[in-house]
């Protein structure tokens, strides 16, 4: 019986660079199933994101396109440099359900880019705390993960629920997020997403503008992993609520050789603010929705392309990994 692990371990080293300066170096050690009820994760990053959207804190930040002009530019922009080592260890307690313990250290900086700029305006009327420009973070978690995919890169049914409480310097966060894929009919899918996160102290913004998951943190919200058809980074507070539905119908079917399916999707989510309660509700939630035409080759390669809107327009999307 096929296994639903990608591999049973790898070691694998990434590395990109943009002509607009932004950089990303990855060595990736991985065991998720090398060892009989154990998995292992050591990730080394060092990454520049030097057009990183930045539109302030909480959930009703305005974006008006007409505001970055020739002579401020990156008004919603700033540079982020991230140096990160974290270390995963998972275990299978009975059934499906793992436990998992890690480690994160964390350095990261901004950068504020030519001419005036949202975030040179909280860094400067202290919206932004002081001192946690740069921020250098140590954080331990644990977690309960009960998961039983069919294959973990590409599932076809199944679920993934997790829980992960992690103490960093100076806060806490507390997340949880639970996806389900659904295989009704032979060519058609249905997969949905719920996830919240809490953040309780005085999170600095570089541990705001992430949402922590057992694997690697995404960035949010906005972007293809959270809110697609919406800038990455477009909303950040130290709470989030997110949730979407794809349904996934397949044009070409010929598993573990070629599948070809095109994609309907809709994403909400919203961000709270500082002593906001989080909780499930549609005040203030914001929507985008799209079409994806996504490609799996034998058993590990992916990529997905589409468009999604939103309230402030549309993006183009590209994805080697689905967005959940």
């Amino acid at each position: 019986m096929e296994r639903p692990e990608p591999n049973y371990g790898g070691l694998t080293f990434d590395a990109a660079a943009s002509t607009k300066g932004s950089y990303l170096v990855i060595a990736d050690a991985e065991a998720p199933a090398l060892w009989t009820g154990w998995r292992a994760g050591l990730t080394l990053t060092a990454a520049r994101a030097n057009r990183l959207g930045y539109y302030g804190l909480g959930n009703a930040t305005r974006h008006f396109s007409d505001s970055a002009t020739a002579a401020q530019p990156y008004f919603y922009q700033v540079s982020r440099s991230v140096q990160s080592l974290r270390v995963t260890l998972q275990r299978r307690v009975v059934g499906p359900v793992r436990v998992l313990a890690g480690a994160i250290l964390q350095h990261t900086d901004y950068r504020p880019l030519p001419g005036p700029s949202v975030f040179q305006r909280d860094l400067g009327s202290g919206a932004i705390a002081a001192g946690t420009v740069p921020f250098s973070d140590h954080v331990v978690r644990a977690g309960l993960i009960v998961d039983n995919r069919d294959n973990e890169l590409d599932p076809h049914r199944g679920v993934f629920a997790e829980g992960l409480v992690a103490r960093g310097r100076g806060y806490t966060r507390s997340t949880a997020v639970a996806r389900v894929w659904l295989h009704p009919l032979e060519k058609f899918f249905v997969a949905a997403r719920l996830g919240a996160e809490r953040m309780t102290g005085t999170p600095p913004v570089a541990a705001q503008q992430v949402l922590e998951t057992s694997e690697q943190p995404l960035v949010a919200l906005g972007g293809y992993r959270t809110l697609r058809g919406f800038y990455d980074a477009r909303f950040t507070g130290p709470g989030k609520l997110l949730g979407g539905a794809e349904l996934r119908y397949a044009l070409l079917w010929a598993p573990t050789v070629l599948e070809l399916k095109i994609v309907a999707f809709y994403d909400v989510g919203r961000v709270f603010g500082a002593g906001e309660p989080v909780r499930l509700t549609t005040d203030g939630l914001h929507h985008s929705g799209g079409m994806e035409l996504a490609a799996r080759f034998f058993r590990n390669a992916i990529v997905v392309v589409g468009y999604g809107k939103g309230s402030e327009g549309g993006q183009l999307l590209f994805g080697t990994t689905w967005s959940y």
